[in-house]
């Protein structure tokens, strides 16, 4: 079978490489170029130095003939991947995951398909594009979606999450840095967060009538990656109701794990894994979702979803295993 030639767009930045700390050792993919404006001519293993001696690919400001590949991964900052679609004629056969918010909203103006395959695979299987969820939706929405699906969202939810700093992009900042975030936390755009509205689409594709609250407190933690989400909700459930309809839920799931065992984020760092965890308190239903930013939050999802769409096995490429300590 020929390899799937890709194309990586906004290579310097953590989420491209993960992607390609995945796609080298891809056994479907050959990577045909990492574009780069700002690194152009320089090894894709200086910058990405986990990939020394993994691949000599080196960063190209050029965007080779669009001919040349099957499928193109967006790495783009947020606005940038809508202007590079509108500046280049893209080829219909070529498929597109962008890994921006550019396109996550539902819209007439676009044809792409919000890429949470626990939620949209018969889609993404058909799609030629699609928009990766955002990191802190896809930890929420694999918190909420079965409840949703069976129109058990009847109160406000609530939920506090907390991410590492590979969230905040390899660009350092103010609240990124390691003398500011070590030894440290801090809540940010409490109730605001931009990943809500891709989060409350989700759930009302799922149950048309919800109209509830959900109030999200992110947290900015003292770690690199991974994300560590608590949501609670009134549910009328017991807790062994509610584990039978996790379970039945994402049972057709390649990454989305139900555990009996109260679980700890290192299970999932470095993984494509997301872990759910359940308790019942009273008349409240109390969940942990868990997932590494870098990867089901954003370039392994990217990957789950290429290999959907070119009908391969689901986990190529993504057998990662985490590190426990």
């Amino acid at each position: 079978m020929a390899k799937i030639k890709v194309g990586i767009i906004g290579g310097a930045g953590y989420t491209a490489g993960e992607l390609l700390r995945i796609l080298v050792f891809h056994p479907a993919v050959e990577i045909v170029f990492v574009n780069s404006g700002s690194n152009a001519g320089n090894l894709v293993s200086d910058i990405h130095n986990s990939l020394l001696g993994d691949t000599a690919l080196v960063f190209t400001s050029e965007l080779l003939p669009f001919d040349s590949i099957d499928a193109l991964f967006l790495c783009s900052a947020h606005g940038d991947s809508r202007k590079f679609m509108e500046e280049h004629q893209i080829p219909e056969r070529i498929k597109i995951i962008d890994l921006s918010t550019d396109y996550r909203r539902k819209s007439d103006e676009h044809d792409f398909v919000y890429g949470l395959p626990e939620l949209n695979k018969k889609e993404i299987r058909k799609a030629s594009h699609i928009a990766n969820p955002g990191c802190f939706a896809t930890a929420v929405q694999l918190a909420l979606l079965p409840l949703a699906a069976e129109g058990l969202l009847t109160d406000e939810v609530h939920v506090n999450a907390i991410t590492g700093s590979t969230g905040a992009g390899v660009k350092p900042s103010a609240t990124s840095h390691f003398s500011w975030r070590n030894n440290n936390i801090s809540v940010y755009k409490a109730f605001e967060h931009q990943h809500l509205s891709e989060i409350r689409q989700s759930v009302v594709q799922l149950q048309a009538g919800f109209n509830r609250e959900i109030n999200f407190i992110p947290v900015r933690g003292n770690f690199t990656r991974g994300i560590f989400a608590t949501t609670y909700t009134t549910c009328g459930l017991s807790l062994e109701e509610a584990k039978k309809l996790y379970a039945a839920y994402y049972a057709g799931s390649a990454f989305t794990l139900i555990t009996d065992k109260n679980p700890d984020l290192k299970q999932v760092v470095n993984t494509n894994k997301a872990i759910i965890y359940l308790e019942k308190h009273g008349d409240k239903l109390f969940v942990i979702s868990m997932i590494d930013n870098l990867l089901k939050g954003a370039s392994g999802q990217a990957v789950q979803n290429m290999n959907l769409m070119f009908g391969l096995d689901e986990k190529a490429g993504l057998n990662l295993k985490s590190a426990g300590f």
